[in-house]
């Protein structure tokens, strides 16, 4: 009886701070909304024109030529609806687990064909996790600029294998290491 509570007590803990985390996660997107909303439902926040086409030449990723002015994209995101858990394994035994939640960055038109393909994309990005796991990655200082550089180009190779090259982006919106 006694190991089956030592096993059962920790998961449950577990899972309360992840459903716990998950709903404070969900405010915190409503109390960001202080922009203009689009009719899509996405914020938009107020920026002269000067200014955000800069930033948007700025933040261009180097493999990706810039867009001309006049055939500037909308964007548009797409956020898994449930969170990625990753084990992260030492000597054949779980050390930790991994939370993180993603969201792709497309083009406005891509939303269709992203949605159709999520459970093809969560497989690749899970898959991506797995290996990133199994090198290091979420070993030390796992949010240090260089090692959040590397997962999110891992990411984006796995999004964009699966699904082609509708994902100009990933967007790692919360990251946690849950210790067992």
């Amino acid at each position: 009886m006694k190991k089956i509570l030592m096993l059962v007590l920790p998961l449950l803990a577990f899972l309360g701070g992840a459903v716990g985390g998950d709903m404070l996660g969900s405010g915190k997107a409503d109390a960001k909304t202080d922009g203009h909303e689009k009719a899509d439902g996405h914020a938009e926040a107020e920026k002269p024109e000067a200014a955000h086409d800069a930033k948007a030449e700025d933040e261009a990723p180097a493999h990706e030529p810039a867009k001309p002015e006049g055939e500037a994209a909308a964007q548009d995101w797409f956020k898994f609806p449930n969170q990625f858990f990753v084990p992260v394994m030492r000597n054949g035994r779980t050390d930790a687990v991994m939370v993180l939640s993603l969201t792709l960055e497309i083009p406005g038109d891509a939303r269709p064909r992203i949605e159709a393909q999520e459970h093809r994309l969560r497989d690749a990005l899970l898959n991506g996790l797995m290996i990133e796991a199994n090198t290091g990655a979420f070993d030390g200082n796992f949010t240090a600029e260089p090692s959040q550089d590397r997962l999110r180009k891992a990411l984006l190779a796995a999004a964009r294998t699966a699904s082609g090259p509708d994902i100009n982006r990933v967007l790692i919106e919360d990251i946690a290491r849950q210790e067992q």
